[in-house]
């Protein structure tokens, strides 16, 4: 079924926060029963009911999207793709919660390519491939130690082992995973020991991709993601707590 706008009883006001607009447009699909393969109400409507700008309203759906929680279909309008609730069933903020969903299935899907990118890098690395893996964990290490910004550090290592496998397609689709895994800088996720638990197991990775070992090379990938996974939950455990 297709959902009308159902009333919010008020609207969000001049300037609403994110957060506020995703509590809201999850109340409202709680409200009218909406299920997943349902066709969410225009934009414009949704907008007019809740007060605010139409492009306030494509920014949320952006996010929705990005969640894995809607689909846009040109021409035919949005739908429901999974369960959207508002915060009355959970202790989490809807921005946490729905940023902390997008972020654990980008994990999932990076878990799956990378593995076999690493395995591919340990058995295909040329000598001079090995070297500037090594060279870049090194790097990276250094500037996790300094406490600077690691992110374009940890990008450039992540792409000499995707380059190390000698498929381009490799590093294509990385990147574009790291372009997805971006936040803003107020998203709770952005905090500054985001993910450093991770580091100790890259010098592992590194190591065993020198070595030319493809077991190895992926049991370090998962305890990469593990750390990331573990850092996510805990952000949105603190999220809860602090309800």
């Amino acid at each position: 079924m297709e959902g009308d706008a159902p009333g919010t009883g008020r609207t969000l006001g001049h300037r609403p926060t994110a957060a506020a607009v995703l509590e809201a447009l999850a109340g409202m699909v709680e409200r009218a029963g909406l299920q997943p393969g349902d066709r969410l109400p225009p934009e414009l409507a949704l907008a007019r009911q809740l007060g605010v700008g139409r492009t306030t309203i494509r920014e949320a759906m952006t996010r929705l999207e990005g969640a894995g929680l809607v689909r846009r279909r040109r021409g035919d309008g949005t739908y429901l793709v999974g369960h959207l609730r508002g915060d009355g069933n959970s202790p989490v903020p809807a921005s946490v919660r729905l940023e902390g969903t997008a972020l654990l299935r980008l994990l999932e899907v990076r878990r799956v390519i990378e593995a076999a990118v690493v395995r591919k890098a340990a058995q295909q690395a040329g000598a001079r491939q090995r070297q500037a893996i090594l060279e870049r964990m090194e790097r990276l290490m250094a500037i996790v130690a300094r406490g600077e910004d690691y992110r374009e550090a940890d990008i450039a290592f992540h792409a000499a082992v995707a380059e190390a496998t000698g498929n381009p397609m490799f590093g294509q689709i990385l990147a574009r995973l790291d372009e997805l895994f971006e936040r803003s800088e107020h998203s709770p996720f952005t905090r500054s020991d985001f993910g450093l638990s991770s580091f100790p197991h890259h010098r592992s990775l590194a190591c065993a991709i020198a070595a030319g070992d493809p077991d190895a090379a992926e049991a370090a990938l998962h305890a990469i993601v593990d750390e990331v996974e573990g850092t996510i939950r805990q952000i949105i455990g603190e999220a809860t707590e602090r309800r």
